[in-house]
């Protein structure tokens, strides 16, 4: 087993991106997010990569926050409690952000429990892929908190706002066909086959132009907050750029070659 808390794969341009603590079922302790966020930032920045999968290494998906963090933060002196909790809510955020603004296709694959910022972690990505042992949870009630990793932003955004709120208030487990059927996740397949049915879906989703998926994606991000206009706009900017793209050029080329054929 490497040392490594997050380790980094890419065949077939095609990075898979795995939590790599299995003993404590990939919970995220501040040495695992700044190699997530590392190995994140290598991942948006590498052109040569199209898509990301991002999954657990044993049994769970990501348990959520490190409890032995939590209990060093506790034990900070009171004066400091409230400016370093605000200082690691930056790294979560940090993180979460990375995931959900790659300007590339990034899918989690499920292996197993997803619980609290496992959960959130999960819906910052773009598409959910999950096995039959897999299970969603927004836990962060149990613990007298509230779900700081964007499960505040995004889970509305799949399930609704009333279901929403069921969820965060209660924290109750959600296994996997209730999760399809609410469409916490969007497949299911078998734990042999997860990796690798990822790897082939995010090779489906990254064929297209990179120029047009990653505009594409940021103006998709955006348009539950702006009026019509705005997205309008933004897609005329975008489009302008698209125009004097490699991926555009070489496109219209061909299509042109083609028809008017031998």
């Amino acid at each position: 087993m490497s040392d490594q808390l997050v380790t980094l794969q890419v065949e077939n341009n095609i990075a898979t991106l795995t939590l790599n603590r299995p003993d404590k079922r990939n919970a995220m302790s501040d040495a695992m997010r700044s190699e997530f966020i590392d190995a994140l930032e290598h991942v948006s920045a590498d052109k040569s990569i199209r898509a990301l999968v991002l999954t657990g290494a044993g049994k769970g998906f990501c348990a959520g926050g490190d409890i032995s963090g939590m209990e060093k933060r506790m034990n900070a002196p009171t004066g400091e409690i409230a400016f370093n909790g605000w200082h690691r809510q930056q790294g979560v955020h940090h993180t979460q952000m990375l995931l959900h603004n790659m300007p590339k296709p990034v899918i989690a694959a499920v292996n197993g429990a997803a619980s609290g910022l496992g959960a959130d972690t999960a819906m910052a990505c773009d598409f959910i892929i999950a096995n039959e042992w897999a299970s969603f949870t927004w836990s962060y009630i149990h613990r007298g908190i509230i779900a700081d990793g964007g499960g505040m932003y995004f889970l509305p955004r799949r399930v609704g706002l009333v279901k929403a709120k069921e969820l965060i208030f209660t924290g109750r487990k959600v296994d996997i066909d209730e999760a399809l059927s609410m469409g916490i996740a969007d497949r299911k397949t078998t734990s042999d086959r997860l990796v690798a049915d990822a790897q082939a879906w995010a090779a489906e989703l990254s064929q297209g132009s990179a120029t047009a998926l990653a505009l594409s994606k940021t103006i998709l991000n955006q348009s539950y907050e702006l009026p019509a206009q705005q997205v309008f706009a933004q897609g005329s900017q975008a489009q302008g750029i698209c125009y004097t793209s490699t991926e555009h050029r070489e496109s219209v080329m061909a299509f042109l070659a083609k028809s008017k054929g031998p």
